[in-house]
């Protein structure tokens, strides 16, 4: 058998031994990163029914969270340990105590929600953006309820909450949201897992 014959099936042989091994001998997909999030809100704002539809969980006899809950919630390149704190009131002075060891911030509101709960959500965003444990970490705020006809769009919630000159410097994310559109709900969960990861992020989107 000639050389040129012999290094042929040589390298046949490579090519089917290459191939074998990542058919047959692929070991385990690398296990995705983990990031723990607090997620805050007044209530009525959706954060349950938000949380629940991406983790495909039963939509029927939801209720406002009264305490805190912790879900896992899985994405393609992340899982998300989300803390969600009640929004009532006798609650929410003791949300800064869940804020340690939180690595990102879920903010949602509802933006068909009344003037007097919208301005209150304003104070409660304004307060989390400037606390010492959460004033550096990625925020993603979700205008909440935009299926309703009295939804206030993004830009009109970015304006009324002045988020520019708030939070000029900082990494957030300001998106329209709603259980009807949970492709859109996921999209926006998928750049703020950018912003955790830090890659090639600007310091504000909308």
């Amino acid at each position: 058998m000639s050389e040129h014959m012999q290094l042929s099936l040589a390298l046949c042989r490579i090519g089917l031994y290459t191939c074998f091994r990542a058919l047959c001998c692929k070991g385990p997909p690398p296990p995705r990163p983990e990031y723990d999030v607090v997620c805050v809100g007044l209530t009525g704002a959706g954060k349950t029914s938000l949380l629940s539809h991406l983790c495909s969980e039963g939509s029927d006899h939801i209720v406002p969270t009264t305490g805190f809950s912790i879900k896992a919630v899985p994405f393609p390149n992340a899982i998300l340990n989300v803390k969600e704190l009640g929004g009532a009131d006798n609650i929410k002075k003791y949300w800064s105590r869940y804020y340690q060891g939180s690595q990102g911030v879920v903010f949602v509101l509802d933006s068909a929600s009344s003037d007097e709960d919208l301005e209150a959500a304003r104070n409660e965003l304004h307060s989390a953006l400037q606390h010492p444990q959460l004033c550096t970490l990625p925020f993603l705020i979700l205008a909440n309820h935009q299926d309703k006809p009295a939804a206030r769009t993004p830009n009109q919630i970015k304006k009324y909450f002045e988020l520019e000159p708030l939070a000029r410097g900082k990494r957030w994310i300001l998106e329209g949201s709603s259980t009807d559109n949970m492709e859109a709900v996921k999209e926006s969960f998928g750049q703020f897992i950018s912003l955790l990861e830090d890659k090639d992020t600007e310091p504000a989107r909308i």
